[in-house]
């Protein structure tokens, strides 16, 4: 049950789905069982609560693992509402694992995360299984993408799921486990039941209130994300101003955009063990004057970390010297959502950026020295000569370069207006590493010409030629005992896979995707935000390039 999640960066990128991680890490949607058959509360008046994070995608199963750092904010917020809060991370841990944690915790409440559509079938099925073995509990899952089809999961599961919580989950969760026992969850804000759905989600009131409980993840030597192996998260915003037609981060929020003080920053930051540290904001450092801040106020602290940071080429430009500050502080990565070489392409995704200004932003950024991951979003009509040029591009260039698949996404808006019809209804292959629209190459073709184009990343940062690259910082990551990045650099090949990618729309589907209403022209904002945010929150920002 995360947050803002939430969306393209590891050492090798993915855009958009990262973007929406990063939306995600504070999105927090709850589903429960229903109430009638749960426990009484323990005699000090909390609950054993369970939260669990599925198991990762395709493409973080080579370059990223990233703590679960909006469900470890609703941890904390539920622990000091005086439950007892244990967090599994199946990214790290099996199915066996949380079996025998629902035996020997015996929770009373059991929250699942789902930030992402692909995860879908795991979490039902979990949600399920749960109810079979410990009837009387309650089960909650939470996540971005729960805000946006809370109806069709409670359909999809009414034994198993009972409620939806779309929004941010601090709030709320702990209202949710207060209300179990007396009923009438549809009430709380945002909490969708099959018997109605409440008012509408509240924002938190400050990104200062209930910060990660970090104490709560075990195996933290398993978060990674690229060379930067362990690698904590830390966000210092939520939001995002800009309004690109394919992510959710923006529908969200509602537009919103919020900013934690700068000492509760370098509070939060100080907390935070390991050397790296993944800063999840949608775009980070909009703001100059909040970037230097944090910069001045971590300097003041002496904390000295590696990061790894996303943000927009026209915010690179335009604050290229907070970024040059921060490349002093320890910035050492960075992610740039370029999306399209062409001016159409930009135009079509709603950008609101030029090719000219991006290729700029890349240059600043070899310039201060900082290495750069890039995601192109790689359409179903390309054909073999467009996946030529890419290629060509991308073996151009020094950055490391990343295709995701254009998917219509619910909470999109080109999920409401993408004219071409879905070819599967699997929520699997919602991940932008399959093709769920026609595709103007036979779909195996298509495949093919994709994992070529990937590959292009695996000869450059991969393998032997990452190793060789990086050979002194990977033998003192393996002295350390930490060999997350090493096993990431023999896995391509055993993940991108045509025939594997191809067969995967053969599978049987269980749990359909229920699609939108066809022919829309444009969504109205109560079809798109979750939040409705005020005048304050969304902060002026210049956002035409």
């Amino acid at each position: 049950m995360g947050n803002t999640a939430e969306e393209g960066h590891e050492l090798a990128a993915v855009c958009r789905i990262m973007q929406e991680q990063v939306t995600q890490i504070t999105t927090m949607p709850v589903f429960l069982t229903s109430a009638c058959g749960c426990r009484a509360q323990s005699d000090g008046g909390g609950m054993n609560v369970l939260l669990v994070h599925p198991s990762p995608l395709m493409y973080s199963k080579i370059y990223l693992r990233l703590e679960p750092l909006g469900l470890e904010r609703v941890a904390q917020a539920i622990r000091s509402a005086g439950h007892a809060v244990r967090l599994l991370d199946l990214q790290i841990f099996r199915h066996d694992d949380y079996f025998r944690e629902l035996r020997d915790f015996q929770p009373e409440a059991i929250g699942f995360s789902l930030n992402y559509l692909a995860n879908v079938p795991e979490v039902i099925d979990r949600a399920l299984a749960t109810k079979h073995r410990q009837p009387a509990s309650f089960v909650f899952v939470g996540g971005h993408s729960a805000s946006f089809i809370h109806q069709e999961l409670v359909e999809h599961a009414p034994e198993a799921i009972d409620c939806v919580i779309r929004g941010e989950g601090e709030t709320v969760t702990p209202q949710v486990l207060d209300t179990i026992p007396g009923g009438g969850l549809e009430a709380l804000p945002g909490v969708a039941t099959l018997r109605g759905m409440g008012p509408q989600p509240t924002l938190l009131a400050s990104l200062e209130q209930h910060l990660p409980a970090r104490d709560l993840t075990r195996r933290r030597d398993k978060y990674f994300i690229g060379v930067l192996d362990p690698c904590a998260s830390i966000e210092f915003t939520r939001g995002c101003p800009w309004d690109c037609a394919f992510c959710s981060a923006w529908t969200f929020y509602g537009r919103s955009y919020r900013q934690m003080a700068p000492e509760a920053a370098a509070e939060d930051l100080a907390r935070i063990r390991e050397p790296n540290v993944f800063i999840v904001d949608d775009v980070a450092f909009i703001h100059p004057e909040q970037g230097m801040a944090i910069g001045q106020a971590i300097e003041s602290r002496r904390i000295r970390k590696q990061y790894y940071l996303e943000t927009r080429c026209d915010v690179l430009l335009r604050n290229r010297e907070v970024f040059a500050y921060w490349k002093r502080l320890g910035l050492t990565y960075m992610f740039l959502g370029v999306e399209a070489l062409d001016a159409e392409g930009l135009r079509l995704y709603r950008k609101r950026a030029t090719p000219h200004g991006n290729f700029e932003a890349l240059e600043v950024a070899r310039t201060l020295g900082i290495s750069v991951a890039v995601n192109i979003i790689a359409d179903p009509s390309w054909d073999e000569e467009r996946f030529r040029i890419v290629r060509e591009w991308a073996i151009s260039v020094p950055e490391i370069v990343h295709l995701t698949v254009n998917t219509p996404y619910p909470g999109t808006e080109t999920w409401f207006t993408e004219s071409r019809k879905l070819t599967t209804l699997d929520y699997r292959l919602f991940d932008v590493q399959h093709a769920v629209l026609p595709t103007k190459l036979p779909l195996q073709r298509f495949y093919e010409e994709l994992v070529q184009t990937q590959a292009v990343l695996n000869r450059k940062h991969l393998g032997l030629a990452a190793l060789r690259q990086t050979m002194g910082r990977a033998l003192g990551l393996l002295a350390q005992g930490q060999t997350n990045f090493l096993r990431m650099l023999w896995k391509f090949n055993g993940v991108y896979h045509p025939e594997r990618q191809y067969a995967d729309h053969l599978r049987p589907v269980t749990y359909a995707v229920q699609p939108p209403a066809a022919g829309m022209s444009k969504p109205t904002s109560a079809q798109l935000h979750v939040h409705a945010s005020t005048a304050s929150q969304r902060r002026s920002v210049q956002t035409e390039a």
